[in-house]
């Protein structure tokens, strides 16, 4: 690749960084060609160079921003050598992840849009959205060493990310930080009831 080809893909990569950002704080409603173009130190003008439209660019940054995700909750769940499904609901559970929406699962702030897609001109998202909740799923499903079979495992993992992204949903929308953090926390506790005790691994 030359060196102008190198430059152009590290522009490209840089604006798309940021609208995933953008989409995860504002949503696709609020992600503005103009403002990303200059905070990632391009002129407006440059945009059609790397993508075709203002939706095209809303598309690639919200596949990018849910596939993001799952490399995320991998490492926190593996964070707890002894139990990797409390370390996953330690991770997103916490007031971290509740106060840095910026770099927080996608999952939460694009399921109004996705929901919406097809039926009132929204951008394409339900394709990039529902990949991403079943690799979730698959995830969750694989850290549940005590399902009885694969049935009952994907059927807490069902449970526990509907429970996972309408806890931070909600911790995000209310005014009180008290209630704020009992959604949080009671659905951790809640769900680390329902998995037990576990036992340590080799």
């Amino acid at each position: 690749m030359g060196h102008s080809q190198a430059e152009k893909a590290a522009s490209r990569e840089r604006v798309l960084r940021i609208a995933a950002r953008k989409v995860r704080t504002d949503g696709v409603g609020g992600l503005g060609v103009a403002d990303v173009m200059k905070e990632a130190g391009l002129t407006h003008g440059g945009f059609y160079k790397h993508f075709a439209s203002r939706d095209d660019l809303v598309t690639q940054a919200a596949a990018a921003a849910l596939t993001e995700g799952s490399a995320k909750m991998e490492r926190a769940a593996r964070k707890n050598e002894r139990d990797a499904r409390a370390g996953l609901l330690d991770a997103y559970l916490s007031g971290q992840h509740r106060d840095t929406p910026a770099t927080g699962c996608a999952l939460v702030p694009l399921g109004a849009a996705a929901g919406r897609d097809g039926t009132d001109g929204d951008v394409h998202l339900k394709d990039a959205y529902e990949r991403q909740v079943r690799a979730y799923l698959d995830l969750i499903a694989g850290l549940d060493e005590d399902a009885e079979n694969a049935e009952e495992a994907r059927a807490e993992a069902v449970l526990m990310l509907s429970a996972l992204v309408g806890a931070v949903l909600m911790s995000r929308a209310v005014a009180d930080r008290d209630l704020s953090d009992e959604i949080l926390e009671t659905v951790n506790r809640r769900l680390r009831h329902r998995a037990g005790p576990r036992p340590a691994q080799a």
